[in-house]
């Protein structure tokens, strides 16, 4: 049994690397179906069900204070990629697209937990999840820490995120061959753009020393004004201040330091190991019923993209992509649209990056949401 704080955080660091690399250097098929950040949860959830950590109190400490460190630390990083000029490039049906794809998905996920009769503790693992799929698993993070959410309802969350965005993938991978005719039955008409955009991680030199500290500094800040300026609780006030500062710092020179997508990344896991090691499992009864939900959002999230294309004459590629930008991110969207074409492939990566914006503010408000509903 592991009783050292520092020993834990090192095993939680270990396990994060470890299955980082087997999923970048193996050929493992496994990370296709299951990507690392859910098993990195699934083996610290393991370990602590298994008595390896200690409940102690120093433990509990240091749990504590690297969530709440690390947590607006990797917000503002992830933000600093975010390049409105860029993706006004994308063009009026692009953008038409994602906005259609984000408002469809809040829309899905309140009318689904009206039909459900969500308790109030999965209405706020549902706004986690609304968090992910309107940006990605950073902003799952910190949407179900700003709504309290507890390490096994988060459990459930991840679950469904990992299962139904599989089966997500899947399809409209399928569908990529049949887009000529829904592209006839949509009416859309070939938009000419100027799709070599740029990314802002890919400039400059790495410095991650550098991104280290500036994140640290800015969590240090989020937290001291959040002693005297509150907003709903603490953690939403830390995690809005944080995504404000990441979006103003977006503006400035701070944006071309390159590898600030890495540092938030070992950031990410390292939080995800953290919650997951103070995750129990006893029963699992219940969630095929949040994996069903979790089906009928992306249901009703695909329907109003069918009839918003056909309205707005957009192509499958172009809802495709925005949805798969919402709710698969930066890893997946890009692959998606490489599959229409490889110079489209900026398309996937600027929708998914726009998603570390707007998935931690999106997600807070259908949360808040759900939350209303449930009570």
């Amino acid at each position: 049994m592991i009783t050292s704080p520092l020993l834990y955080l090192f095993t939680l660091a270990l396990l994060a690397t470890l299955l980082y690399l087997l999923e970048t250097k193996s050929s493992l098929k496994i990370f296709t179906f299951v990507p690392s950040v859910v098993m990195i949860y699934a083996f610290s959830m393991l370990l602590a069900s298994m008595g390896v950590f200690a409940k102690t109190q120093a433990i509990n400490e240091v749990y504590n204070l690297a969530k709440t460190n690390l947590l607006p630390a990797m917000l503002f990083l992830m933000l600093l990629q975010v390049d409105f000029k860029d993706f006004a490039k994308l063009g009026k049906k692009l953008i038409v697209a994602y906005i259609l794809a984000v408002l469809s998905i809040g829309v899905a996920f309140v009318t689904v937990a009206y039909l459900f009769d969500f308790s109030s503790e999965m209405a706020a693992a549902f706004g986690a999840l609304a968090g992910s799929w309107m940006g990605g698993t950073a902003n799952m993070i910190a949407v179900g820490s700003a709504l309290g959410v507890d390490e096994n309802a988060f459990a459930y969350a991840l679950i469904v995120d990992s299962v139904d965005y599989t089966l997500w993938v899947m399809l409209l991978l399928f569908l990529v061959p049949f887009a000529k005719y829904f592209d006839r039955f949509s009416g859309a008409a070939v938009e000419e753009n100027d799709f070599s955009v740029g990314c802002a991680c890919s400039m400059g030199a790495k410095r991650y020393w550098l991104l280290i500290a500036l994140g640290l500094f800015i969590s240090f800040i989020s937290q001291i004004v959040a002693e005297y300026v509150s907003f709903i609780n603490k953690t939403t006030t830390i995690v809005l201040i944080a995504s404000l500062l990441g979006l103003g710092a977006s503006f400035t020179r701070l944006r071309f330091i390159n590898g600030a997508s890495e540092v938030a990344t070992t950031m990410l896991y390292l939080l995800v190991a953290l919650i997951g090691s103070h995750a129990h499992f006893e029963d699992f009864s219940g969630v095929g019923r949040y994996v069903a939900a979790g089906l009928l959002i992306l249901f009703i999230h695909a329907v109003f993209m069918v009839i918003g294309a056909k309205i707005f004459r957009l192509s499958l590629f172009s809802i495709a992509v925005a949805s798969l930008s919402n709710i698969g991110g930066v890893a997946s969207a890009p692959i998606l649209a490489a599959a229409y074409n490889k110079r489209l492939v900026s398309v996937g990566i600027l929708m998914a990056v726009m998603g570390y914006l707007i998935g931690t503010f999106g997600g807070l408000l259908i949360g808040k949401i759900l939350l209303w509903l449930s009570s």
